[in-house]
């Protein structure tokens, strides 16, 4: 497989999620080799695990001060459309936050022309077991593929019975991520809203761009897409972050109770030896 790009300029546009204010970004072409490559304010900032600064909330990636949040949606569609190379030019230091899924992303990448290059495309095949565990027992695993290609198993467990406990266990292919993670949108509890809009934040968040839990009740009208929305809008999260690897992993994963923050120390612990990984 070759490294893939874009043919043309892409722009998409919406509301930041926390400052509010109008968020544009134009998807541009890029060189082989590039990576995935933000740009705010003149400050070009590399979407790599090594440059995420902040995992509170979202994926935040910095350099030199500058600042771009809330990648990870776009991260995970950019991974499963096949593009290796990209410019992403930003207006606001937080990406659109659209509909709250990665739905309205993959559909603008759907519609844009790709272009091949030489280069081959970048695997990182798993060769040993990497664990990263917290205080609390949450943790993440990879380990050698069972089969060719990024398997994931994510749980979580919720006390609202809503939520309770959810499993997602697949293969993920491109057909599996639009039919069954690309739609699913984050959620919370309106007492989180409530404390997150008292500190200054989510001043864009509606029920127009999140799932909203009050107890047993779910506030949005049209109640969940999908059945497991929540479990599956994790393991969208966990895929978005997984490419800040800057590598298509080839790995058996699986996480219990977890999130951005575990998402990120997970591929520090991978990348500590190369004993762990080859790159194919």
């Amino acid at each position: 497989m070759k490294q893939q790009t874009l043919q043309s300029e892409l722009v998409i546009e919406g509301i930041g999620l926390h400052n509010g204010l109008k968020s544009i970004i134009k998807i541009k072409t890029a060189p082989q080799n590039s990576g995935i490559i933000f740009e705010h304010e003149g400050t070009q900032i590399q979407a790599l695990y090594s440059n995420v600064s902040n995992t509170q909330n979202c994926t935040l990636i910095e350099k030199e001060g500058v600042t771009v949040s809330t990648i990870e949606h776009l991260m995970a569609s950019l991974y499963f459309k096949g593009i290796d190379n990209a410019f992403i030019e930003c207006s606001n230091p937080e990406l659109p936050i659209l509909d709250g899924s990665a739905k309205v992303f993959l559909e603008h990448l759907k519609n844009i022309q790709l272009k091949q290059q030489e280069a081959p495309r970048k695997y990182l095949e798993v060769l040993k077991p990497v664990k990263f565990e917290d205080e609390s027992g949450n943790f993440i695993e990879l380990s050698p593929p069972t089969t060719k290609g990024l398997h994931i198993y994510f749980e979580i467990e919720f006390p609202s019975k809503i939520v309770g406990k959810q499993i997602f266990d697949n293969l993920v292919t491109n057909q599996v991520f639009e039919r069954e993670i690309a739609p699913c949108r984050t959620f919370c509890e309106k007492y989180q809203i409530d404390y997150l809009k008292s500190i200054g934040l989510i001043k864009g968040g509606s029920l127009q761009n999140a799932v909203v839990l009050d107890g047993e009740s779910i506030l949005n009208e049209e109640g969940f897409r999908l059945k497991n929305e929540c479990v599956n809008h994790k393991v969208l999260d966990l895929i978005g972050d997984l490419y800040t690897s800057s590598y298509h992993i080839l790995a058996d994963v699986k996480a219990y109770r977890t999130g951005h923050y575990h998402n990120n120390m997970i591929l520090k612990k991978l990348f500590e030896t190369t004993d762990n990984y080859t790159i194919l």
